[in-house]
């Protein structure tokens, strides 16, 4: 561990009660109404809009880089990143008559330019919809749809996709191509034509009237079940996340005029953990993004070692992929004072093995969140060796575990975890039902996640109540997949459900009965369903069977499904 982290985990352990490995904490985490409220002091959270919240660091360091691209070392500095997404908010507002709370949508590969869009959208009045780069036609044309899309902003290599997209969805809207080096595709608007000017009139960007309470991002998640669901993510709520992470759970040291930590964007800044736990939040406290587009071993490893890397955030894939390789060492990682896993668990076993790597102090966390809760709910801070656990819950944050009569349950029980926080979305757009079912007493989200919290407050996840199938670290709905299958035309029913795979955790298996007197081969269906869906999202395995499971309303019951198919 470095010398400045040291002296910042003295710092945090001035409090006067100390947590049962040597974290401090202010009060008893355990109510006696058996809820849990974070060990951490709460933190005052900003009444303002996000595009003013991160850039009170302007001020601070304005020529320090911001995001450079770990391929190419393009680069932009604070200052730059500010001005070109004025620059684009501008153009959107004025070109593309953007107005207040529309929707702008962002397909598009981790790069510097992301944070510049981003930021643009925000300037202009609208809420970004991030669609994933590697979605077909028709996932992306399902979401234009829901999202109510004004204006898609995409890379030159998608804007065939794009346009297919519009095809089936009936849709004419225009198309943004962020041609860095590529040529701009014949009907599309050049980006670069939208952040360029020295006579730029700024005060169109007054007319934009947005509060902490309105929505400023709108990722699509499956929540707990059934399909991609718009979820609301206000100013406040995004913002607050940041400031939950900026006390006793910082992991970033400071920045100042000599010092500023760099981390790796690897992970998809579609996602809500890259998007907002790494973007967002780490511009917001100066330290230096440097983005990869796609993991590829070499660049991977390269950028480690170039750029001299400081915090990590991986999902269990990469560091599993860290802790076996045989190339990496001590080199890669010298510089490394942190790493925090999430998106599934990470067995010990794999920490140990990652660890192993390493020849100085380090500091390893998981942590534990959803889309809905932007995403961060838990995370272990430093000085934390409960490697099992997912950490602690975030300042402001309460919790409930709860039995299937919904009854608070106390230490060491095992039930489904409850959050309240001013990080909880705002709701699913247009969805009453699928809100009903996940607020509970209006203001506790239902994670849909079976866990246990310790005497001490650290929350260790168990299983999933949910039915989302977890490939690598992606979800896929199966409800999703069910809806294609039953689409192929010698199908008569089909359920679909997670499988134990020793490479992605599980693998989606399709369970389908065939309409009396057709046949179809399970290579048929497969073939049928996969040109729809994103790679992680295949079928890799079919069975036929005479009846489905379900319940008397209907529903599938797919824990009964995947208990039979864990038995063979």
């Amino acid at each position: 561990m470095t010398s400045k982290h040291l002296i910042r985990l003295k710092s945090v352990l001035k409090s006067r009660y100390v947590l049962s490995n040597g974290i401090f904490r202010s009060k008893h985490v355990w109510s006696n109404e058996n809820v849990v409220k974070s060990p951490f002091r709460d933190v005052e959270i900003p009444n303002t809009t996000l595009n003013e919240y991160v850039w009170r660091i302007l001020d601070k360091h304005p020529t320090k880089t911001a995001a450079v691209c770990g391929i190419t070392n393009r680069s932009y500095t604070y200052e730059k990143m500010y001005k070109q997404s004025q620059i684009f908010g501008v153009n959107l507002r004025k070109k593309f008559k953007i107005n207040d709370g529309d929707t702008v949508g962002v397909m598009l590969p981790n790069m510097p330019e992301f944070a510049i869009i981003f930021f643009g959208v925000m300037f202009s009045g609208g809420t970004v919809t991030t669609y994933n780069p590697i979605y077909t036609a028709y996932e992306v044309q399902r979401q234009l749809t829901i999202s109510e899309t004004k204006i898609i902003i995409t890379h030159p290599n998608l804007v065939p996709i794009v346009r297919k997209a519009l095809e089936l969805s009936k849709k004419e809207i225009p198309i943004i191509s962020v041609n860095i080096n590529e040529e701009c595709p014949e009907g599309t608007i050049a980006y670069k034509e939208l952040i360029d000017g020295d006579h730029v009139d700024f005060d169109i960007l007054k007319q934009v009237k947005m509060n902490a309470d309105d929505v400023c991002v709108l990722p699509y998640s499956s929540g707990t079940t059934g399909l991609p669901k718009g979820v609301e993510l206000t100013h406040c709520n995004i913002i607050a996340n940041c400031e939950q992470q900026n006390t006793d759970c910082r992991l970033h040291t400071l920045t100042t005029e000599t010092n500023q930590d760099a981390v790796l964007l690897i992970l998809p800044m579609f996602h809500a953990y890259g998007l907002s736990i790494i973007m967002l939040h780490k511009l917001s406290v100066g330290l230096k993004l440097v983005t990869l587009p796609r993991f590829q071993p070499d660049t991977f490893l390269q950028a480690l070692l170039e750029y001299k890397i400081n915090l990590l955030y991986l999902a269990p894939p990469l560091a599993l992929f860290l802790g076996s390789h045989p190339e990496v060492n001590e080199r890669h990682l010298g510089h490394v004072h942190s790493i925090t896993c999430g998106a599934a668990p990470l067995p010990t076993a794999d920490i140990h093995k990652l660890l192993g790597k390493v020849q100085h102090d380090i500091h390893f966390g998981q942590g534990y969140g959803m889309t809905e809760a932007g995403p961060l709910v838990s995370i272990a801070p430093l000085g934390c060796k409960n490697y099992e656990s997912a950490g602690y819950p975030l300042p402001n944050i309460q919790l409930r575990v709860v039995n299937e009569n919904l009854k608070n349950l106390g230490p060491g029980q095992v039930g489904e975890l409850l959050i309240k926080g001013p990080n909880i979305m705002k709701g699913y757009k247009n969805n009453l039902e699928a809100n009903k079912e996940v607020f509970l007493d209006d203001d506790w989200y239902r994670s849909g996640d079976l866990a246990r919290i310790d005497e001490g407050g650290l929350i260790y996840i168990s299983d999933r109540l949910k039915e989302l199938i977890k490939v690598n670290a992606y979800q896929v709905p199966p409800a999703e997949l069910e809806s294609a299958v039953k689409d192929h035309p010698a199908v008569h029913d089909a359920a679909v459900v997670g499988v134990p795979d020793p490479k992605t955790g599980e693998r989606p298996k399709a369970i389908v009965i065939l309409k009396s007197g057709v046949k179809a081969t399970g290579e048929d269906i497969m073939n049928f369903v996969n040109e729809k869906v994103a790679p992680y999202k295949k079928i890799k395995e079919v069975e036929f069977v005479d009846s489905i499971p379900k319940n008397a309303s209907g529903k599938i019951l797919r824990r009964v499904l995947k208990e039979q198919q864990i038995g063979k």
